[in-house]
């Protein structure tokens, strides 16, 4: 699933329905138990337990223990529904996760490798546009996707176009205590980008030095370009802010496809990772019966089971 199909299907509408009721009692003993990991799934995830209203859908993550939220679409609510949004997520406790920072600019054809002035002048002007709803939901972390390639440029030229526009960017970031995470994608799902690889990204968030700029590893995405996740993992390590989730092939829940979710969480929380994964993928499963999936999915691969 792309990006843009989270983005859409966060804001779609869902018939209302009531809670799952644990099938079990090492379920029901569970549910509600906050995860180990904090994992966070989006809106639309659980619609068919929880129906269309997104504070009812908080509401039943927390229920089965999930700490916090992450919203691709989060720039394109309404500054209401934002409010809305951010006064559940304190009352409940939860955690805000990414929004993507430049849904503008994240899949066009003008880039952060192109060196172009308008380009630039319309990123910083999501940045500033960003903070404020940072601010509203308080978010900490925005998801920036960097854009096609210019093929006319030499890629060391590009390299160096971008690192001067996210320079621009941190310092409109960095008194905020806000911080943008490049996304690389992997070229099968999207063919053409300019950032793909996260050894790309570590030299690039090396470059522009400053904590506002660092890494989103996208397990999904980073097992279809390199592979070697807990390795690869390591190195870039000092740069990795967010960690999102999808298994391979398929884009679903852990335990759908090829990944050791279970060795990989175990990994990241012995690190001491305190911050976010966001469940970034699709159910794999239709209705309630493929929501319930994904939640017993989480607990058969959270560290402290």
């Amino acid at each position: 699933m792309e990006r843009r199909s989270f983005v859409a299907s966060g804001l779609a509408a869902a018939a209302t329905a009531a809670s799952v009721r644990p099938a079990n009692a090492a379920q029901a003993a569970s549910r509600g138990a906050p995860f180990a990991c904090d994992f966070a799934p989006h809106f639309g995830m659980f619609r068919h337990h929880a129906g269309e209203d997104v504070v009812a859908q908080l509401e039943w993550m927390h229920a089965e223990g999930f700490r916090s939220l992450e919203d691709n679409g989060m720039r394109g609510r309404s500054v209401a529904e934002q409010e809305r949004i951010a006064a559940a997520m304190t009352r409940l406790g939860m955690r805000m996760g990414v929004f993507v920072l430049n849904p503008s600019t994240a899949f066009g054809k003008v880039t952060f490798a192109g060196g172009d002035a308008a380009f630039t002048a319309s990123f910083l002007d999501d940045v500033r546009a960003s903070i404020e709803v940072a601010k509203r939901v308080n978010a900490r972390w925005m998801t920036v996707v960097m854009g096609d390639l210019a093929h006319r440029l030499e890629f060391e030229y590009q390299t160096a176009n971008a690192v001067e526009v996210l320079r621009r960017g941190a310092e409109l970031l960095e008194p905020h205590g806000l911080v943008m995470v490049l996304e690389p994608l992997n070229r099968r799902d999207h063919p053409g980008m300019f950032l793909t690889r996260v050894p790309q990204a570590y030299q690039i968030c090396r470059a522009v030095n400053s904590p506002a700029c660092k890494i989103l590893f996208d397990i999904y995405h980073q097992q279809i370009t390199e592979g070697n996740l807990i390795p690869n993992l390591d190195r870039a390590w000092d740069e990795v802010a967010y960690l999102q989730i999808g298994d391979n092939p398929g884009r679903k829940e852990p335990g759908t496809g090829e990944i050791n979710y279970a060795r990989v969480f175990a990994h990241v929380k012995a690190k001491g990772f305190t911050g976010i994964l966001g469940m970034e993928h699709g159910n794999a499963g239709a209705g309630k019966d493929g929501e319930k999936a994904v939640v017993e999915a989480y607990r058969k691969v959270d560290p402290s089971r």
